[in-house]
């Protein structure tokens, strides 16, 4: 599974230019799934069919990761740059960057007068290596990926942390697949969505759950932790089980959907934490206002340092998540207020 990780992370999606990772997970899944489709917007649809005595779930993980595109290119060859999704300027200077092309490049901040205050992105500039306009490898419009390669941290086999940029969500497109793998037996049809644009508008979960209508659905990503110095107090630590949505800064999980994953969990003995996150939200926001609305939760890996280029993780909570989807969905769903 590490080696899938690494292909994925290393590939190049931003933010509505995901085809690179739709061809990569189609072909990992090809002989896995009953059914393999692509929506119109680019979203990959795997089913798995269980007997047909069960219910409809929908399980999504995004393929898209933060970039950015380029604004401008002035005489001299440098770029300005606008975001794709939520990024950071704190995290930029002194990036490598690479285009669709292969073409590499590194962030700069503008000289500033103060400069013990944040760049904004707008003082940044990009540097190709050009020295004119006119040969520059890049034009407005062009789109980038920041440039990270995947290693290993932590001193103990049982305890391997991963480092990377666009864990975020790669990391969930990983589980998905490897559960698509192990789950041999479900009564239940599931629906595997590997989705689009997340990062600004989750416009691929939602036309894909208005495609499904399913009975219920899954988020499947990231969160934050509380187990660095001085951080935001948060019960999730990493190495510590997946966390369970509760609730996030854009939805609250439907208590039904949190309370049969918690009851499934401890059943299985299987690690979990309970996530109350307050900066960001998940595809499922989206989803659970489609049609007459979808009960909706989330399974999700703890990491810290999400949206830099070194987004960390613990593969021990990777594959107890694995673990609990299988465990979720290979028997019956019962749902409760208790």
């Amino acid at each position: 599974m590490k080696e899938l990780i690494r292909t994925l992370v290393e590939s190049f999606g931003p933010v509505g230019f995901e085809d690179e990772v739709r061809a990569i997970l189609r072909a990992e899944i090809k002989d896995l799934a009953d059914e393999i489709s692509v929506g119109q917007l680019g979203d990959l649809i795997a089913v798995k069919k269980g007997s047909g005595k069960g219910k409809k779930v929908m399980l999504v993980a995004h393929m898209d990761e933060i970039g950015l595109i380029v604004t401008h290119v002035d005489k001299r060859g440098y770029a300005r740059v606008a975001p794709l999704g939520g990024v950071f300027p704190l995290y930029c200077v002194g990036a490598r960057v690479r285009f669709a092309t292969g073409q590499l490049g590194v962030l700069e901040v503008d000289q500033r007068e103060d400069t013990s205050k944040t760049p904004t992105l707008d003082q940044l500039y990009l540097d190709v290596g050009a020295t004119s306009k006119a040969d520059c490898p890049v034009k407005v419009g062009d789109v980038a990926i920041f440039h990270q390669r995947l290693e290993s941290v932590g001193g103990r086999p049982a305890a391997e942390r991963l480092i990377a940029k666009s864990l975020d969500d790669r990391i969930g497109c990983a589980i998905l697949i490897e559960t698509l793998r192990r789950l041999k037996q479900t009564p239940h049809e599931v629906y595997f969505v590997f989705s689009v644009q997340e990062e600004t508008t989750s416009v691929g979960a939602r036309t894909a759950a208005y495609r499904i209508d399913p009975d219920l659905a899954l988020a499947i990503d990231v969160t934050g932790t509380g187990d660095t110095p001085k951080a935001q107090p948060m019960a999730v630590e990493m190495g510590q089980g997946p966390a369970i949505k509760v609730r996030d800064a854009g939805m609250i999980a439907d208590p039904r959907v949190k309370n049969w994953m918690v009851q499934r969990a401890q059943a299985a003995k299987i690690p979990y934490q309970l996530e109350i996150f307050r900066l960001g939200t998940t595809d499922v926001q989206a989803v659970q206002a489609v049609r007459a609305g979808i009960p909706s939760g989330g399974l999700l890996i703890p990491a810290r340092y999400v949206h830099s280029q070194a987004e960390m993780i613990d593969l021990g909570d990777v594959e107890n998540a694995v673990k609990l989807l299988v465990e979720l969905l290979k028997k019956p769903i019962i749902m409760s207020n208790e």
